[in-house]
């Protein structure tokens, strides 16, 4: 069965500056689509990613998150939590309708996807919004078991 390919993008990242996604293939993206800045689960969640940062980077992955938030609350968030990975403002919901990741209230859902550098999506996975995937788990799925 033939993977299906992500569709070029271009958002604002948390710096105001242009994040586009096939400019940033030299390694796996990890799109992470997240309900909220600043609650208590999507804290977790993107603290979680930020202290394993480097089984990311081990395994060639670049964790990116996405919501529907403004770039300056990002940047407020990131500045609070000390997240170093970009996170990217998709206030148009463009991005977030192309990837399936909007729920009934037209914000976000949490979901994963894992673009691979041909651009080709390897790995999804949707949780609901009071639980998230850890960093750990994210491996284990795609079959990076032991990188530390």
């Amino acid at each position: 069965m033939a993977l299906k390919k992500a569709e070029n993008f271009t958002l604002k990242d948390q710096f105001g500056s242009d994040f586009e996604l096939y400019k940033n293939l030299d390694k796996n993206i990890l799109l992470v689509f997240y309900p909220k800045d600043d609650s208590p689960v999507c804290s977790r969640q993107l603290d979680n990613y930020q202290a394993n940062i480097h089984l990311f980077e081990k395994a060639g992955i670049q964790p990116v998150g996405i919501n529907i938030e403004s770039v300056d609350s990002h940047k407020s968030f990131c500045d609070m939590k000390n997240i170093k990975f970009p996170l990217l403002s998709d206030p148009g919901k463009e991005v977030s309708r192309r990837f399936n990741t909007l729920n009934f209230l037209s914000i976000n859902k949490r979901k994963l996807v894992l673009i691979n550098t041909s651009a080709e999506i390897v790995y999804e996975r949707t949780t609901p919004s009071f639980l998230y995937t850890t960093a750990e788990k994210i491996l284990e799925d795609i079959g990076i078991k032991h990188i530390i």
